[in-house]
């Protein structure tokens, strides 16, 4: 009998022969030309005025905390919604507990300024 997870390595193989072609293709292909301005980061195709190296500000990670937070939530009940009713009172108790710890990661986010865009 044929493992039925055959067809996941197939498909793995072939994303990462693809993905190799694509870029081979490119740096076979693409234009080599290299000039100082194509040389620079780029950010608005113009020179940049500072230096590449400056320090962000902590407050932009704890906005993607934020979202990966909002985006956990969503992913996980969904699923839980479509089946509540066969999941019965331990799953509703299972999800309390994860809407709570998500509850404490907003407003520790909150309680540290993330969500004031001053």
């Amino acid at each position: 009998m044929i493992n039925p997870y055959i067809a996941v390595l197939i498909t793995l193989v072939i994303s990462v022969l693809i993905a190799y072609l694509m870029i081979g293709l490119t740096s076979y292909l693409g234009p080599k030309s290299t000039n100082k301005s194509k040389e620079e980061p780029f950010e608005t195709g113009s020179v940049p005025l500072t230096p590449v190296k400056r320090r962000m500000n902590a407050k932009f990670y704890l906005v993607a905390v934020l979202f990966v937070i909002f985006d956990v939530e969503v992913v996980i009940l969904y699923p839980w919604a479509v089946r509540a009713r066969e999941l019965g009172l331990a799953g509703f108790v299972a999800v309390s507990i994860f809407l709570l710890i998500l509850t404490l990661g907003l407003v520790y986010e909150w309680k540290k300024g993330v969500l004031e865009w001053t």
